[in-house]
């Protein structure tokens, strides 16, 4: 007894760290201005009709969401960040796109079984840290016949190499967590689905990335925006050594990876997968 109220008690804790990481800086602003396209490319590879119950895990400010609502779909949001909802809820009121918001674990989701038609994450789940946990959740409230969508960042595309980049000076993860970026692996996605989907469809794309003119741009706007890369520069504050090396390889790495020199214009990989639930 003692053991499982151990677990549970470092499973919450560890939500609430993922919660309050996601809550810093300003997701909703970055996904408006680096990758408003992937949501509706998510929506359109999952072929979102009016009138498909649609549910969108991890869907962060909506993403993927609020266009699926624009079909006229019934949808719900939900995310483990409830904090994001407030700048969802108001792109969701200017575009004129009606859907619930739900807070909720991706891996313990308060839907019932076999709730959906179609149930989608836009680099969203693959960040919750069980990943077999997750997906055994989207298998679950999609509905027999219906289709699961993911949009992930690929291992060697770029975010899967911002991540190695900054793991160095990230404190370690808890017993059990998984990287990210294997959810942009097609292995590591079929493993975890299992027999228990068909019809499985696999490509990898890219997203340009445009809004920014130098390494240090990207670098600095990454510290204020994006809760992971601010997490760790919170973890290594206290030493002036450690954040400057950060400053460096993070700069190197969009050096490293840009179109030409002096453009620190760059290509997004991410795999999209879609399957029916047998």
């Amino acid at each position: 007894m003692t053991t499982t109220i151990g677990a549970v008690d470092t499973d919450r804790l560890l939500k609430a760290k993922h919660r309050a990481m996601w809550a810093l800086g300003n997701y909703p602003e970055l996904a408006t201005d680096l990758i408003s396209g992937l949501g509706p490319a998510l929506v359109n590879a999952c072929k979102v009709r009016r009138g498909d119950r649609v549910l969108d895990v991890a869907a962060g400010s909506g993403n993927a969401a609020i266009p699926a609502a624009l079909i006229g779909a019934s949808v719900v949001a939900s995310d483990l960040t409830p904090e994001l909802f407030e700048s969802g809820r108001s792109q969701a009121a200017a575009r004129g796109a009606e859907l619930e918001w739900v807070s909720a674990d991706a891996e313990s989701m308060p839907f019932p079984d076999s709730d959906f038609d179609i149930v989608m994450s836009c680099v969203g789940v693959m960040f919750a840290p069980h990943h077999q946990s997750a997906a055994d959740e989207l298998i679950r409230v999609c509905r027999t016949g219906g289709t699961i969508g993911l949009l992930s960042w690929t291992p060697g595309g770029f975010v899967g190499q911002l991540f190695a980049t900054m793991t160095p000076y990230a404190p370690p993860p808890p017993p059990g967590a998984q990287p990210p970026p294997l959810w942009g692996s097609e292995d590591h996605v079929r493993e975890l689905l299992g027999d228990r989907v068909t019809d499985i469809a696999a490509r990898t794309g890219t997203v340009t990335i445009d809004h920014f003119s130098a390494p240090a741009d990207f670098r600095e706007y990454f510290k204020s925006h994006y809760g992971p890369t601010i997490a760790v520069y919170r973890a290594i504050a206290g030493d002036p050594e450690r954040v400057a090396d950060l400053d460096r390889d993070l700069d190197a790495l969009v050096t490293r990876v840009q179109r030409a020199p002096g453009t620190a214009v760059m290509d997004w990989e991410y795999l999209l997968l879609t399957c029916t639930k047998v």
